[in-house]
């Protein structure tokens, strides 16, 4: 068991700090996913101590991530991060029978994650829910206003409210960010 927390938090450190928050600065979901994972670790382990059938285990994996992906504060990249804390602590919680196969499936989801959630994999694509202060009737226009605003190319855009008392239109855009000129950030 002692092998299997040392290699549970060192996954999760590489995991929460070295990757995610490094990559996404959100605090409170580095506690999160820390806390739900040497929680898991905990559970499982205990379940192995106390011989429950490992069919609990997973049910309560199954309820534990329901939980906080119903938020709608949560991306879907979050989400695999939150997966992926999840299951870091039920193979290392089982690490004491397969110690070296815990290890080599910490280091490919880790890896996976490392490639995956990538800046340079998906270039400067970038995705923005915009609320306008117009309504336009015209697709084209509607286009037009939003590269214009962003000053990026839109790739894809989909209208998901219009308030013609107020006036505005919430549209969720995916667009090309343009490339940062040297020495701005």
């Amino acid at each position: 068991m002692t092998a299997g927390l040392v290699m549970d938090l060192a996954s999760i450190v590489a995991l929460a700090y070295g990757l995610y928050y490094r990559r996404h600065h959100r605090r409170d979901l580095l506690f999160a996913y820390v806390a739900l994972n040497v929680g898991i670790f905990a559970v499982v382990s205990l379940l192995l101590v106390q011989r429950v059938d490992v069919a609990v285990g997973f049910g309560l994996f199954g309820v534990l991530s329901i939980i906080r992906l119903r938020s709608s504060e949560i991306t879907q990249q979050e989400i695999a991060y939150y997966f992926i804390a999840i299951v870091l602590g039920l193979v290392n919680g089982l690490a004491g029978a397969w110690p070296l196969t815990a290890l080599l499936l910490d280091g490919v989801l880790l890896a996976v994650m490392y490639v995956a959630d990538h800046p340079a994999l998906l270039g400067r694509t970038r995705h923005q829910v915009i609320t306008l202060d117009v309504v336009h009737s015209d697709p084209d226009l509607l286009r037009v206003d939003l590269e214009s605003r962003l000053r990026a190319h839109v790739l894809h855009y989909v209208v998901t409210q219009i308030d013609y008392v107020r006036d505005i239109t919430v549209v969720d855009v995916r667009y090309v960010a343009p490339p940062q000129r040297a020495g701005v950030r």
